[in-house]
């Protein structure tokens, strides 16, 4: 299991949740954020006052998937999200040790869900057993 972490501009998200409807990834969670990398600051006058500009809007996508999923998830994320210009943002792996669906208290893969391979294997054991 693994956690992936985008940040982007927010003008992007909806190309970027439409890539990923369309790659069969429709469980994520958004947060608009505020961040700074290559792009640095600028000025911005506001009632007379200048003021330097440094942390730009962001939006963070946290998408929970199985490992069969990352490349597929990954690949729309850029999809949706690149533009060639610095500022297009940032994609995070990490491992998930652990996923718990609070309705049902389901663990692991299980919990995670989707069509992935692994989900499809849990449910072929679960037929046997």
């Amino acid at each position: 299991m693994k956690l992936i972490i985008a940040a982007f501009p927010p003008e992007k998200l909806p190309e970027v949740k439409q890539s990923l409807w369309k790659s069969g990834i429709k469980i994520m969670t958004v947060i608009d954020v505020r961040g700074c990398g290559q792009q640095k600051g600028y000025m911005e006058e506001y009632r007379g006052i200048i003021e330097e500009i440094n942390l730009h809007r962001k939006v963070m996508v946290l998408i929970a998937v199985n490992n069969s999923f990352v490349e597929k998830t990954t690949k729309a994320i850029i999809k949706g999200a690149r533009t060639g210009s610095i500022g297009d943002g940032k994609i995070f792996i990490l491992d998930l040790y652990d996923c718990i669906r609070i309705r049902t208290g389901e663990k692991g893969v299980a919990a995670i869900g989707g069509d992935s391979v692994e989900s499809k294997n849990l449910k072929k054991i679960e037929k046997v057993i």
